[in-house]
């Protein structure tokens, strides 16, 4: 089994791109999704977020999740330890979780900090998706009610699509104009027939 990462900055589309693979039968994991999974269930987590941030993480028992993105998107010193916290948690858990479909060709982990992370050492081939940062900004605007500074804020703490393009195997450019059914297409074929 392949396992593959895909990444991209917010708004990039990514997780539209991994919907595309999943209608074609490919397991994917969906980091993001699962690190707030792990940070409201896992009991250790949850101690360890507590005792960084305070009890203010938690209200009656769920994660704070308006006051921790308060905190962390305003101090990068801040936002670093709280990935230190919950990434080893999420890698284990990715683990696990790609055992289960070792009968599959591939496997996909989706995740926005992937190369910041340096989690991408553990997978064998990535795929970054691409779009202009203008185009982001809107889609992100318009999906999340947020202004243009606050995009701006989470786009700072992403590395830039530059410095990804020069680690990323494949790139899918997702701007609207070309056709990523094709390019998704033929990165499913690559990978349901390769040996890496």
């Amino acid at each position: 089994m392949i396992k593959v990462g895909i990444t991209g900055g917010i708004g990039s589309g990514k997780t539209h791109i991994c919907e595309m693979f999943k209608e074609l039968g490919v397991p994917v994991y969906n980091a993001d999704e699962r690190a707030k999974f792990l940070m409201a269930h896992d009991e250790v987590l949850k101690t360890k977020i507590i005792a960084v941030f305070g009890n203010e993480s938690y209200k009656d028992g769920e994660l704070n999740r308006a006051f921790l993105s308060q905190v962390v998107f305003q101090d990068k010193v801040l936002l670093e330890k709280l990935n230190s916290i919950v990434h080893p948690a999420v890698a284990k858990d990715a683990d696990e979780w790609h055992q289960l479909h070792a009968d599959k060709p591939y496997t996909i982990k989706e995740a926005a900090l992937l190369f910041e992370t340096e989690s991408y050492k553990a997978l064998d081939k990535t795929i970054l998706v691409h779009a202009d940062e203008d185009e982001r900004i809107l889609r992100v605007m318009q999906r999340d009610h947020l202004t243009k500074d606050k995009v701006l804020a989470r786009i700072k703490n992403q590395m830039l699509d530059i410095d990804k393009m020069t680690i990323a195997d494949f790139i899918i450019n997702n701007d609207g104009k070309r056709e990523i059914d094709k390019m998704v297409q033929k990165i499913h074929s690559y990978f349901s027939y390769a040996i890496v």
